[in-house]
């Protein structure tokens, strides 16, 4: 190792930009806070697909980027290229760390020090939400990562308990970096731009948000069943599942089909940011009764605007909603009922549940993520170093 910076190589082979959900948006956001902060004792650079020039292109101008001219869904060659391709340019360059925040270490490493980030562990937890394929390789992959790991790194603290004692990590050598949000998600939404989105999509004066993929541990079932049991009490309120198509989905339509309000539901598909800021701050409620989480960046982003969560009670989301928000068990429907109908009914109580998720949230930054990350490439690098003392988010 060199007196000078610690030369640090990020793997963004994995990042196929818009597939891999978000586990991209937290790795950015991270990266940009890396190059924000700007510490004197790391010089970080990016490997990665072509397509993050296109996709990121303020990210590739910030930090030293080299591509790899691969199409982003060709995922053996991708993969072939991490052991190839990436660990010729660790030995060539000279890096003193590379961090691997895809959640598998391959299988040549170049020799550098390796930091991996473990996003949670829903393959082995919950293998009924996933290919065999997939669950058969992430159960020999990740057990492998983990042991030739010198640092882990983990999205909450919650993932890296259930890391520990699942994969069998000593605390010591576990870092949870947590997700941050920059200034900017603060802002308010212009009024009228909320009214525009709202008449656009044919939406209520007022609706309830649920912002996310389709897949099955999302659970929005129960959150439609409590829709449909609350709406003839709240005539002005519609419901809106926002984001993606994933594996869940016709099983979403169905639920929703035979909900009996079916006319008050809108599955909207992925939209546009704008258009889930506006959807975001027109919110009564946004809800978030996931079963599982490595963290809950929607819950976080919502208490960001100034909305009123009711999430889940399960896994990081506790973490991520402290006493700002709602917690009822993912599976209690009469308790999603009640926890809706007590804030639609309210205004008072929307409006401080609103200023208490503010506070909440902007005790999540982005600085401070960037600094644990720093922190966790020292650690890597140098056994036994103090840690950073400066703050990683929100205590667990």
């Amino acid at each position: 190792m060199s007196d000078g910076p610690l030369r640090v190589g990020v793997n963004l082979l994995w990042l196929v930009p818009g597939v891999v959900g978000g586990s991209e948006e937290y790795t950015v956001r991270l990266l940009h806070g890396l190059a924000d902060l700007a510490p004197e004792d790391l010089a970080v650079e990016l490997f990665a697909l072509d397509d993050l020039r296109r996709a990121h292109p303020h990210l590739v101008e910030r930090l030293p980027t080299t591509t790899i001219g691969l199409r982003g869904r060709a995922k053996a060659l991708r993969v072939a290229a991490e052991t190839t391709w990436l660990a010729a340019q660790v030995r060539r360059r000279g890096l003193d760390v590379v961090h691997h925040p895809g959640g598998v270490v391959p299988l040549l490493t170049g020799g550098a020090a390796t930091v991996l980030t473990v996003h949670d562990l829903q393959p082995l937890d919950h293998p009924e939400n996933f290919s065999r394929t997939k669950v058969t390789y992430l159960r020999a992959a990740l057990p492998r990562s983990v042991r030739v790991a010198d640092v882990v790194t983990t999205p909450s603290h919650a993932a890296a308990r259930r890391v520990g004692e699942r994969l069998g990590v000593p605390a010591a050598r576990l870092h949870p970096v947590l997700h941050g949000l920059e200034p900017e998600a603060f802002a308010a939404v212009d009024p009228a731009e909320v009214d525009r989105v709202r008449a656009a999509r044919g939406l209520a004066p007022r609706w309830i948000l649920y912002p996310v993929i389709t897949y099955p541990h999302k659970n929005h079932r129960v959150l439609v069943e409590a829709f449909a049991r609350l709406a003839p009490a709240h005539p002005d309120v519609d419901l809106v599942l926002a984001g993606g198509e994933g594996p869940a989905e016709s099983a979403v339509r169905e639920a929703v089909a035979a909900s009996g309000v079916a006319d008050r539901i809108h599955r909207t598909g992925r939209v546009p940011r704008s258009d889930l800021d506006a959807l975001l701050a027109g919110a009564d409620v946004v809800a978030f009764p996931s079963r599982y989480e490595g963290f809950g960046v929607g819950a976080l982003e919502a208490m960001a605007a100034g909305v009123p969560v009711v999430a889940a009670d399960a896994t990081a989301l506790p973490e991520v909603v402290g006493d700002a928000g709602t917690l009822v068990g993912p599976d209690d429907g009469p308790g999603w009922v009640a926890a809706l109908s007590r804030l639609l009914d309210d205004a008072a109580l929307r409006a401080e549940a609103g200023a208490a998720g503010r506070r909440r949230a902007a005790t999540f930054t982005n600085e401070a993520g960037a600094r644990a990350l720093a922190s966790a490439y020292r650690a890597a690098a140098r056994p036994g170093a103090p840690a950073d003392p400066g703050p990683s988010g929100a205590a667990g």
